[in-house]
């Protein structure tokens, strides 16, 4: 039997070792660091067998899924770099792709990394928290390295087929960094910005669904994030910068009371909202490469 080795237990991992579970004839096994963790996973059959040694693991595992926190992967390569088997598959969930692509040029030759990012989670994290379901609908986006091979692509497909994801996109590190910082990194700093603000606690009682939709992200783990910023601040600067210009255009526009100029950037805005809700309802938002 073949055998997945999957690091680290928490929201991300926890799903991934559950919804892999099944695959072919592969064994699943879940590597935790902490006993509480081992404990719930155990409890909740999160794998088809747990440990607390993952270097043991690693000559014998086909593919291995890095599910730490990016600081945690980048170690975790640079450590155990001449123990993976070779002709393995590696890949991660970073949400910053071009850190952990050149993180990866530490392994040797025969071992394929492939970046990954599956496009789901929650407010909550940890393996309390974790579903075999959590992928369902959702994108898996692929950044194959240079030496990645198309039997490794084929087989990362086959998993995110298992697990169910909607689609797998493939695309660079560099352009999956840039629409991150937009889709999703730029969203954690404008949801956190709103609450780091006095008047948030003295507005209880007020807040409707438009408030709540906008700082629904804003519960992170500020280590995490700290760290995904960070890895990603050329792209994510840009994007905060352009942003930080247009609200500067709505504040113009609302001081001078200038109707048509405000107008003009509610109505495109709204138009280019409505344009991307068309296009998913057709079921056509998605595209296959960048």
């Amino acid at each position: 039997m073949k055998k997945i080795l999957v690091v680290g237990l928490g929201l991300i991992g926890g799903s991934l070792a559950m919804a892999l579970q099944g695959f072919e004839d592969f064994e699943v096994v879940g590597a935790v660091r902490s006993q509480s963790t081992y404990d719930k996973a155990a409890a909740r059959r999160a794998a088809d067998r747990l440990t607390f040694d993952p270097a043991a693991e690693l000559p014998g595992a086909d593919v291995v899924v890095l599910c730490q926190d990016p600081a945690g992967i980048i170690g975790f390569l640079q450590e155990h770099r001449d123990r993976f088997k070779p002709g393995c598959l590696i890949w991660d969930v970073c949400g910053v792709k071009t850190a952990m692509m050149e993180a990866a040029k530490c392994l040797p030759d025969g071992a394929d990394f492939i970046g990954c990012h599956p496009m789901a989670g929650k407010e909550v994290s940890g393996i309390d928290n974790a579903e075999a379901t959590l992928f369902r609908n959702t994108h898996f986006i692929v950044t194959p390295g240079p030496r990645s091979t198309r039997e490794h692509l084929d087989l990362l497909r086959r998993m995110a087929e298992h697990c169910r994801f909607g689609d797998v996109i493939e695309t660079t590190p560099e352009r999956h960094d840039e629409m991150i910082a937009y889709t999703s990194q730029l969203m954690h700093v404008i949801a956190v910005s709103v609450c780091d603000n006095d008047e948030l606690f003295s507005c209880q009682g007020f807040e409707g669904g438009s408030f709540r939709d906008c700082t629904r992200v804003a519960a992170l783990d500020p280590a995490m994030w700290t760290q995904l910023f960070i890895l990603n601040a050329p792209a994510l600067s840009r994007i905060a910068a352009q942003l930080e210009e247009r609200i500067h255009q709505y504040r113009t526009a609302i001081e001078a009371g200038d109707r048509e100029a405000l107008n003009a950037m509610l109505a495109r805005a709204s138009g280019r909202k409505k344009q991307i809700n068309l296009e998913r309802a057709r079921g056509d938002d998605v595209r296959p490469s960048f």
